[in-house]
C-alpha cells in the first residue's frame, strides 16, 4: 500500500478551515470537485428542469444521478447494504455533514426535508427544488404544526421522504437522540400504512485507512462551521468511502407511542452505524 505524506496543520487558522501539507491528487481535490460538480449540474439540470415541467414537478431518476456524480467528484465512494422499503417510506438517518445529501440521495429515491434557507442557496436551492425538497423553518416553532402537515400530506401522496430526526448534524462519534416530535407526521390514520425505515450512514475509510476519531471531524459538519470553507477543505481530503445500510421497516402502529417508535430507530441506527464503523457490515 503507498505510504500517505503526512499530514501538517498549522494552528493560526479557524477550525473548519485548515491549511495542511498533502499529496498532489489531494491538493488537486478542489479543482477535480469543483470541475466535476458544474460538469453534472451543466449535463443534468436542462433535463430535470424539462422532466419537472412535463410531469407535474417530478423529475423522476435524475436527481439521484446529479447526487451520485456530484459524491464521485468530490472523492466518495458509497456502498449500500440492505433494501429500500417499497411504497411511501419515510427514511429516517443519523446526520454527520453535508455530505450525507449527496451520499444518501444517490441511492434513495426521495426528498429531503432540509432548512429554509437551502431554498435560497442559488444552485443549490435550485437542485432542492427539482428533488421536490421539503423546506421547515426550525426555528419558528409556530410554524411546526404547519410544516408537520406538509410533510403528511406528501407522504399520504406516495411521496417518499428523508428525515434527519437528531435534527441537526453531529460530530460523528455518537448518534444524538431522536426527537420524537419529528415522527408526528406518521401519527394518524390517514398515513398508517406509511412504512419508516431507519437508516445508518457512516464514513468507514479515507484514502484506504480506516477513519479515525481524530480524521472523522474533518468530514463531519457541526455547530456554526462555515459551510464554504468546511467544503473546500474536505475537497482536499481525497477518497472517503462511505456506507449505508437501510434496516428492517416498522409502522408507527407497532408502536404504543411516537416516543417509542424514536427510541426504537434510534438503538437500530445506532447500532448499525457502529457494525459499519468496526467493518463488520
Amino acid at each position: 500500500m503507498r505510504e500517505l505524506a503526512p499530514v501538517n496543520w498549522t494552528a493560526d487558522r479557524p477550525y473548519g478551515h485548515r491549511k495542511l501539507t498533502t499529496e498532489p491528487f489531494q491538493r488537486l481535490g478542489p479543482l477535480k470537485s469543483v470541475a466535476g460538480a458544474l460538469a453534472a449540474t451543466g449535463t443534468l439540470l436542462p433535463p430535470a428542469f424539462a422532466r419537472k415541467m412535463l410531469d407535474h414537478g417530478n423529475a423522476g431518476g435524475i436527481p439521484m444521478l446529479w447526487h451520485k456524480a456530484l459524491s464521485r467528484s468530490l472523492g466518495v465512494r458509497s456502498k449500500l447494504s440492505g433494501k429500500p422499503a417499497d411504497g411511501s417510506v419515510l427514511y429516517v438517518s443519523n446526520h454527520i455533514s453535508w455530505l450525507d445529501i449527496p451520499v444518501i440521495g444517490s441511492h434513495l429515491r426521495a426528498s429531503f426535508v432540509a432548512k429554509s434557507e437551502v431554498g435560497e442557496m442559488g444552485i443549490v436551492g435550485m437542485l432542492a427544488d427539482i428533488q421536490q425538497t421539503i423546506y421547515v423553518e426550525r426555528e419558528q416553532r409556530q410554524k411546526a404544526g404547519a410544516q408537520a402537515i406538509g410533510i403528511k400530506e406528501r407522504l399520504k401522496a406516495g411521496d417518499n421522504i428523508i428525515l434527519f430526526p437528531e435534527g441537526t448534524s453531529n460530530d460523528g462519534v455518537h448518534v444524538l437522540p431522536f426527537k420524537s416530535s419529528l415522527f408526528a407526521v406518521v401519527e394518524g390514520a390517514d398515513v398508517e400504512q406509511v412504512r419508516i425505515q431507519p437508516v445508518s450512514i457512516a464514513y468507514t475509510h479515507l484514502n484506504g485507512l480506516p477513519l479515525t476519531r481524530h480524521r472523522m471531524m474533518d468530514i463531519a459538519w457541526v455547530g456554526d462551521m462555515d459551510l464554504g470553507a468546511h467544503a473546500f477543505d474536505l475537497m482536499r481530503l481525497g477518497r472517503i468511502e462511505a456506507r449505508i445500510q437501510c434496516h428492517e421497516p416498522v409502522h408507527r402502529a407497532d408502536f404504543r407511542d411516537r416516543k417509542a417508535l424514536a427510541r426504537h430507530c434510534h438503538a437500530v441506527v445506532t447500532q448499525g452505524y457502529r457494525k459499519m464503523m468496526r467493518g463488520q457490515i
